[in-house]
């Protein structure tokens, strides 16, 4: 009977994940044949393997062809700070790159803020220097409807200007009016009378 060889299978990340909760933890699952074995570094300093100090703890924990390691932060790292997990067999290497920033500099969130608010304080500025500048044509604009209004109204009421734009009827001057005799009734002719 022949048993079937091994395939062999170089490190690979499957898995990472950090999370806040008390402190900072971080985990990475690397699968390979052979195990890989998996190492944290802070920065430039590679941390022990299921070693303790004051500010890091490292566990990690093989299984088949599984290696899972959490790194916890007790303390809070300074801004900038880079986190490297990486898992390593004879066939390959693979590596994730945390960068750390502090909870209390939260350093993304607040330049966002201040340029958000520097942005609403220009605009607001910007509208006001505008509206200022605007001013001045808009009272204009108001006053020459205004004074045109008034001239309007002035020609209008104007006795000179409406005899002007009366039409005139036009007479001959040498006609001659003929008078007009129109038939009275006698109930007319009476009350005349009586009043005289």
């Amino acid at each position: 009977m022949v048993l079937p060889l091994l395939q062999l299978a170089p490190a690979r990340l499957l898995n990472s994940s950090c999370s806040v909760e008390k402190t900072l933890q971080c985990s990475c699952s690397f699968h390979g044949i052979p195990t890989p074995s998996v190492k944290w570094w802070m920065g430039d300093v590679p941390v022990g393997v299921n070693s303790m100090d004051n500010i890091l703890q490292v566990t990690s924990t093989m299984l088949g062809p599984w290696a899972n390691s959490t790194i916890s932060l007790t303390k809070d790292p300074e801004t900038g700070t880079s986190l490297l997990c990486e898992g390593k067999n004879k066939n390959g290497t693979h590596a994730l790159s945390i960068l750390l920033m502090s909870k209390k500099s939260s350093f993304a969130p607040q330049t966002f803020m201040n340029g958000l608010l520097q942005g609403v304080m220009y605009g607001v500025i910007a509208t006001t220097l505008l509206f200022f500048c605007l001013i001045p044509f808009i009272v204009k604009y108001i006053r020459m409807k205004r004074a045109k209004r008034i001239a309007e109204v002035k020609t209008k009421k104007s006795p000179e200007v409406r005899a002007c734009q009366e039409p005139t009827m036009s007479q001959k001057p040498e006609e001659s009016e003929k008078s007009v005799i129109t038939p009275s009734s006698d109930s007319q002719i009476l009350e005349k009378q009586d009043k005289l």
